[in-house]
Order: structure tokens, then sequence, then C-alpha cells
């Protein structure tokens, strides 16, 4: 049998690049060099240009996979995105703000390369989980020039929508049973300080912190049973964009534990997709 058809060029093709390097950083105690490695989709389409969205993996600052949801972030970007999973340096190589710089180190390689991509530069989205909701939020509303640092740093790390799921917002206001267990908590070792013992200096490095009337808008995600990081720490960054007059919404989630099975149902990823594509063009 034999048939001959004739099929309408509705949409491009798109490609995957994984493990492309967007900087080097230091490593093994400032003796060497590393790289650091994204995973790129994107449509091989001459005729547009499209918005980006960087994908932030969480994991405590401790562990992180950039490739760990890449059948979720194909879909994603065959909504009519380029979509970037970001590398970042977890707690035991340094620091806070060494994660965020790596952020936004990211972003600036994605605007440097936008045409060679096919990115729109001035459409940048992000979007993460856990901590990669915290740097999420803090990529779309820390803009002080420190941290920008490296290469690239003639283009903007500034984006124009976020998305950060199950967010901590305000680490200074978290539960801990002690001191000693507050010590030993992934926040701490994020920021480098106890976080029950030096509150004030802890919440300068939240998102809560940096909320200003110019935020971009933002769509949280959070489950109102998150047993990890709690509900009321997406409503205090939802409340206090709501205050400086932002643009923000809260998707509360019923039923829904850190991390659980409702965040990746189709249902979701369609009010993601919808939101970038309202809020990016």
């Amino acid at each position: 049998m034999r048939e001959t058809v004739t099929i309408k060029i509705e949409e491009p093709q798109y490609s995957v690049v994984t493990g492309m390097t967007f900087s080097q950083v230091d490593a093994w105690f400032g003796h060497t060099r590393r790289d650091l490695k994204m995973d790129l989709i994107y449509p091989e389409d001459s005729g547009k240009l499209y918005p980006c969205i960087v994908w932030i993996c969480g994991g405590a600052w401790v562990q992180m996979d950039k490739s760990a949801h890449l059948a979720y972030l194909a879909g994603l970007a065959r909504q009519g995105f380029v979509v970037a999973s970001v590398e970042y340096r977890t707690s035991n190589e340094g620091p806070y703000p060494m994660q965020l710089i790596d952020i936004k180190s990211g972003i600036r390689y994605l605007r440097a390369h936008s045409e060679r991509f096919r990115i729109d530069p001035e459409h940048f989205g992000v979007m993460g989980e856990s901590a990669g909701g915290y740097l999420t939020a803090m990529a779309a509303l820390a803009n002080d020039p420190a941290f920008d640092v490296g290469s690239y740093t003639e283009y903007s790390s500034k984006v124009q929508a976020a998305c950060p799921w199950y967010p901590p917002t305000d680490v200074s206001g978290f539960p801990y049973e002690s001191p000693q267990a507050a010590a030993t908590s992934p926040e701490s070792l994020m920021l480098g300080m106890n976080v029950m013992l030096q509150k004030e200096e802890a919440l300068k490095a939240c998102p809560v912190s940096f909320v200003t009337k110019d935020a971009p808008p933002f769509m949280i995600l959070h489950g109102i049973d998150d047993q990890t990081v709690p509900f009321e720490q997406g409503e205090i960054l939802h409340d206090k964009l709501e205050e400086a007059g932002c643009d923000v919404k809260l998707i509360a989630i019923e039923g829904a534990d850190h991390a659980d099975k409702q965040f990746f149902q189709k249902e979701t990823w369609q009010r993601i997709a919808d939101f970038f594509h309202e809020k990016l063009g």
C-alpha cells in the first residue's frame, strides 16, 4: 500500500543542545576552573524571534540537575518559546550570591547569542522550583549591578516575567526547633549564616526584600499542603508584590505537597504557557 500526502508546514523544527558551556567559574578552592552548562531547546526558524524562558532546577541549593525536566520543558518550548535550563553552583561550592550570579550569567549569555538561537532579547521569562523558585524570584527582583559578574556584562540580565514554584521568599521566618537545627538547614548553608540567629542579615538576601513597584509580572505556584516550604512563603511574596502595585497572581494548588504531581499535569503547564504568552507576547 502506498499513500501520498501533503503536509502543511505550520510550526518550525525544534533542536536540542545539551551541555552547552555558558560560563567558566573558579573550582577546587580557586585553583582550577570549571564550565557551567545549560540545556537549550530552540526553533530552527529564520523568520521570527521567540520569547525565552529560563528554567532553574531545585534541590535545596545542595543538588541540581539541569536535564531532569527536559520532557516538560520540551512541551513548553513547542508552544512557541526558546527554553533554557541553566546550571548554577550549589551551596557546597560557595554561598549566596554565587548562585544568583550564575543564573544572571546564563541570561546574559543567551541575550548575547540571541540571534543564533532565535531569541527575542526583549522578552525573557524565568521559572524554577523550590531553591530554583527562590532564584527565580531573585533573578526577577534583584537588579543590583553587583550581581552581574563575569562575561557579557554589556548585556542585561533583567527578565520581563517570573513564575516561581513553591519558593522560599523569607527564610528568616522559617520555623526551626533550635539554632543548632537552623545551622544545618539548606537556607543557612546557602546564605553562609545561621538564619535563626542572624535574621536581619538573612532577610536582606530574601526576595521579599527586593520588591519594588518596578517588578515584572509574577505568577507564583504553591501547594497548600507543602510540608517543605510552607504555603505562607508564597503568600508573603504575593502580598508584598500586590502591596507595591505589581502584576502578581498566586495559584494555590489544593492537596499539593512540595514538588507534588499536580505541578506536572497538562493543566498546570498550560497555565504556565498562557502566562508567559500573555506577559512576553
